[in-house]
Parts: C-alpha cells; structure tokens; sequence
C-alpha cells in the first residue's frame, strides 16, 4: 500500500449546509454533477461530504454505534485487482475485513478494512476519477 490519502470523508446530517460551509471558506466544489455527495481538492487529495447514515452504511458498521466516528479515510488505487491486493495486504498484517471488495453502486470497486484501532479504511478504484503519477488524486472539474 502506498503511502497516501486519497479521500477524508465525513459524515454530515445536512448535506447543503455542510457544503455552504465550505464554499463560504473558499473551498472550491468539483464534481457538481454527483448528487448526494460534495467533493472538494485539498492538494493532491479530496474532502468529501457524505450523509452521515449513508456513510456508516457504505463502510457496514452501525450509525453512530461503537466504533464510527462519523468519517472514512480512502486510499484510491489505479485497477480493481490493486483493491483486492491491498485489502489482502491489510488483513495479513492485522487490519479486519469490514466489507469485502465488490462493485460500488457509483460505477466502482471498493472494500473496506479497520485498521487495528478500528478506523475504517476505503480501498476503492474509480473509474471517474483520474490518480497522478505520484498516486495523488484529480477531482474532474
């Protein structure tokens, strides 16, 4: 796995006004064209803003239960068999499968892991969006 970020997903309850929030900071929103989820680029990664249920639901753990704090961290790879790998990696070195790999409702494949601690982990390959050289992530305008 390498060393990166791609995405910081957190859970909102209000989806517009999370979104005025930080346009008012002067964050600009890409991929307007996705309903239901808002991206932002922060350097060679993404914040996006998810419904807080949708996404506890996404990562197959309990609502505001023990365990979710209400954000996942996702790291993007460039092929679907690059998400398996990583998540076997993972799991070989401690981590727990929270939900095997299979394809996205979105048009991708992803899985996800806990690491030790417990913080949930997307693996995800996105057809939609483009990875640099150094695997930095490139929202489409």
């Amino acid at each position: 796995m390498d060393q990166r970020i791609s995405i910081v997903t957190l859970g909102t309850d209000d989806l517009p006004r999370a979104v005025r929030f930080w346009e008012a900071m002067g964050w600009q929103r890409r991929m307007r064209e996705t309903e239901g989820i808002a991206f932002f680029q922060a350097g060679g990664m993404a914040l996006a803003l998810y419904p807080f249920a949708a996404l506890a639901e996404d990562c197959s753990m309990a609502d505001r239960g023990p365990g979710f704090g209400g954000f996942t961290l996702a790291h993007n790879v460039a092929s679907r068999a690059a998400v398996d790998a990583v998540l076997a990696e993972a799991v070989a070195n401690g981590a727990s499968l929270q939900k095997p790999a299979s394809e996205a409702f979105w048009g991708g494949y992803s899985g996800y892991f806990c690491d030790p601690d417990g913080h949930p982990w997307e693996v995800a390959h996105n057809p939609f969006i483009a990875l640099g050289p150094d695997g930095s992530l490139i929202l489409p305008e």
